[in-house]
């Protein structure tokens, strides 16, 4: 049993292409029997894949002494194997307590954010955690509980970002299995029977039910349904991407579309004519909202100044304002933003506070290097990152690095040479890419939120990119046979 689970997993990786060779993975250990047979799966398949292991474990502080103990057993599990550990701490329940914040959402953002501090900082390259194919029949019945759409029904992704999740086919039973094979021990989270919580009972109670007396496929049946679900999201979402890419204004903090760019309906000729179009949610407009919707949950979340959830009831609200709204009417919206109806215009902004001012607008930046000055470390406050460029002999001291998607030729680059953010129309050809594709679509890829993307750094030479964050060094400019003196870019976070 145990050699075929390791064969399912590793035909899942590379699938999927979750990891690839080279690639230093750590893998997200709480403690738990899912999380201890994901490590040693890998483990097992680490040669195979070519992958640098390592472990990570964050202690949410949430069970006392119980907590502490998970870390020392995931501390002395990483050493049994040789493994190089990363664990960070935090009380969450305080956290929670002080953002009058839901406990369980503050500890997944906390162990997200603690992920992403080790990649930001160049320590790891993915994450990879251990959600089965339980945990995600246990999160689209949550969904659906709780009421939701297409997106919810998705489930949990298989990659997002730079977390992947290896064991997503995968039962529970058969991870535990595997383990007694490998007489290893785990640890059991008292938290998960508390049936007061809504996850708990939907395992202990709904979830047995469900299989015993209604289907007992249920939990291949609900991944199915994730699956088709995220292709229909994915499909929709990047119509609407494309449709938004034509058709939206945008500066950092607003945004405009014209109500029948928005609605999908033909350019009306006059502002008469906008507001006699068909309503989006007769027979004719219908086939238009999956991704009229989706457009504006893209423009909101783009320039929101602040946090907010966007419910249906707030969408069909600005369809609404599309298709029959009065000029001059103004919608309120979640996050602090307002959008107005101006004539055949919807505009989009920040709305005024109690004391009738606006919030600050997110900064941007660009900063001028001299590659043959002396000092290589730009600091940019509005990342609060220093960026240091290592200049390197190559291929004399190509042992500092092992991979040359990452240095840069310094004889290839042009003044000027700048750091800035990344801008819209921003083109780039990485590495082992045929074409330029925009960079806006590469980072929509790598599931890049709009409100992180606005700041993503990229470093151009006479105007061409020529590195960007997370991605490898642009054709053209990477290290080759010929290349004598490299540059790598490392970016450190500082408080």
């Amino acid at each position: 049993m145990g050699q075929s689970l390791v064969s399912r997993v590793q035909e899942a990786i590379e699938q999927q292409e979750l990891l690839c060779a080279g690639e230093r993975v750590g893998v997200a250990v709480s403690g738990g029997a899912d999380s201890v047979a994901l490590l040693l799966l890998l483990l097992e398949l680490r040669a195979k894949l070519g992958v640098v292991l390592s472990v990570v474990h964050f202690n949410h502080t949430l069970r006392g002494k119980a907590s502490d103990a998970d870390e020392k057993f995931v501390a002395q599990l990483a050493t049994r194997h040789g493994l190089t550990s990363h664990a960070g701490r935090a009380d969450v329940k305080a956290k929670a307590k002080r953002d009058k914040a839901n406990l369980e959402d503050t500890a997944r953002r906390a162990r997200y954010e603690f992920f992403a501090e080790q990649i930001n900082k160049q320590r790891l390259d993915k994450i990879a955690v251990a959600h089965t194919a339980d945990d995600q029949a246990e999160t689209v019945l949550a969904h659906m509980l709780r009421g939701t759409g297409l997106a919810g029904l998705g489930g949990i992704h298989p990659v997002a970002g730079h977390v992947v999740r290896p064991l997503l086919g995968e039962r529970r039973a058969e991870l535990r299995a595997y383990l007694r094979s490998r007489k290893q021990t785990w640890r059991e989270d008292a938290t998960n029977r508390d049936v007061t919580r809504m996850r708990a009972r939907i395992r202990k109670k709904l979830m047995p039910i469900l299989e015993k007396q209604f289907q007992p496929g249920v939990v291949q049946h609900l991944a199915t349904l994730a699956e088709l679900a995220r292709a229909d999201e994915a499909f929709l979402g990047a119509l609407a991407e494309e449709r938004a890419d034509t058709c939206v204004e945008k500066t950092r903090t607003s945004a405009s579309i014209r109500a029948g760019d928005l609605l999908g309906l033909d350019r009306p000729t006059s502002e008469a004519n906008a507001r006699a179009q068909t309503s989006p949610w007769s027979s004719d407009g219908e086939k238009n909202i999956a991704v009229s919707g989706r457009m504006v949950r893209k423009i909101v979340k783009g320039i929101k100044p602040r946090a907010g959830q966007l419910g249906a009831e707030h969408v069909r609200a600005v369809l609404e304002l599309a298709a029959c709204g009065d000029n001059g009417k103004r919608l309120q919206l979640p996050g602090g933003l307002a959008v107005l109806r101006e004539h055949h215009l919807l505009i989009f902004s920040a709305a005024e506070d109690e004391k009738g001012t606006k919030p600050p607008e997110r900064r941007a930046f660009e900063r001028t290097i001299d590659l043959d000055g002396t000092g290589n470390d730009i600091r940019v406050p509005e990342l609060s990152c220093v960026f240091r460029l290592k200049v390197i002999d190559w291929p004399a001291k190509r042992g500092e690095t092992t991979n040359r998607e990452s240095v840069l030729d310094r004889d290839a680059l042009r003044s000027p040479v700048v750091l800035r953010n990344w801008r819209p129309g921003d083109r780039f050809q990485p590495l082992g890419h045929r074409n330029a594709h925009k960079l806006k679509r590469l980072l929509n890829r790598k599931h890049i939120d709009l409100s992180e993307r606005e700041a993503w750094p990229v470093l151009t030479s006479g105007e061409a990119l020529v590195w960007v964050r997370g991605f490898p060094v642009a054709a053209g400019f990477a290290a080759s046979e010929g290349t004598r003196t490299g540059i790598v870019i490392v970016e450190e976070f500082v408080s």
